[in-house]
């Protein structure tokens, strides 16, 4: 049975480079036979958290927008590709919105203890995607941080990431010699992983 690896872009900026290394990687996982879905978070109408806490009952999240779907996604897809740039050294806002959104999973978690139930995979593995502006390698640990953190909430193995530096205009991915490679090349590993 093939996998399911859903690959999440949570840039505001279409045909950017995050966008072109998701594409890549997306490309290299459905090579290697995994069922492929992108989601374009800045095409969806996800609210920030509220902070509400009626997920703490039921680790079900009552705000009615696109992220219900999104998490039921989430929580049965085999592998999953982040890839959203560095803005102010954390992820975008639009990723951070659907990480925070998945407070109703860390209830269903940590305070329900409802595990995510195991499909075809036993276990799932995720990539992070991201490129920024800034020179300095530094510029990635913050965002880094955000990311494990969603990855563990959600039982994903943090397999590993691509980070560019010196990426600060559109299509500068494009001018790195090895990062279109690189992506496929990882989209294609994650797909293959026991």
């Amino acid at each position: 049975m093939a996998l399911s690896l859903l690959g999440i872009l949570g840039s505001p900026r279409r045909g950017g480079n995050a966008e072109c290394l998701l594409d890549e990687a997306l490309k290299g996982a459905a090579s290697s036979g995994a069922l492929v879905e992108k989601v374009v978070l800045a095409d969806r109408n996800i609210h920030p958290c509220r902070g509400c806490g009626d997920c703490d009952a039921t680790g079900i999240c009552t705000f009615l927008d696109d992220m219900p779907p999104l998490l039921d996604k989430l929580r049965t897809v085999d592998r999953l590709v982040l890839a959203s740039p560095v803005y102010f050294l954390s992820v975008t806002a639009q990723t951070k919105t659907m990480i925070d959104r998945c407070q109703a999973q860390w209830a269903a978690k940590y305070l329900l203890k409802r595990p995510i139930p195991r499909h075809s995979s036993p276990q799932r593995r995720g990539l992070f995607l991201s490129a920024a502006g800034w020179k300095s390698p530094a510029v990635f640990q913050c965002a880094v941080r955000v990311v494990r953190a969603f990855f563990v909430t959600l039982d994903f193995r943090y397999d590993g990431d691509l980070l560019y530096n010196g990426m600060d205009e559109k299509g500068d991915i494009l001018k790195h010699p090895l990062a279109l490679k690189e992506a496929f090349e990882a989209g294609a590993r994650l797909a293959t992983a026991e």
